[in-house]
């Protein structure tokens, strides 16, 4: 069993209250939870109005199964047009 963790920064520019960037984190995550099977949430800079890390993490059988699932999160997000892709993080554990 592999299990991948995503660790990816997210710039929202035109942000200019915590209510706009709580507003565009849920149509996020929303949004990716609905397409795939995998867990997301806000993981830090819980307080910046312009800058959101999110936690991304999967299971699998296999590395390549799990990093391509990771992969395709990192552009479902980056086509949606909401947010800059900052820094990206990727980790396996294996069991």
């Amino acid at each position: 069993m592999t299990v991948g963790v995503l660790r990816l920064t997210l710039y929202i520019r035109d942000n200019h209250s915590l209510k706009q960037k709580r507003s565009v984190l849920r149509r996020i995550k929303s949004r990716v939870a609905d397409k795939f099977n995998v867990s997301i949430a806000e993981c830090a800079d819980h307080d910046m109005w312009q800058r959101a890390v999110l936690g991304v993490s999967q299971v699998g059988t296999d590395q390549a199964f799990v990093d391509g699932a990771l992969r395709e999160v990192i552009r479902f997000i980056d086509d949606m047009e909401v947010a800059e892709l900052g820094e990206e993080q990727v980790e396996f554990l294996h069991y």
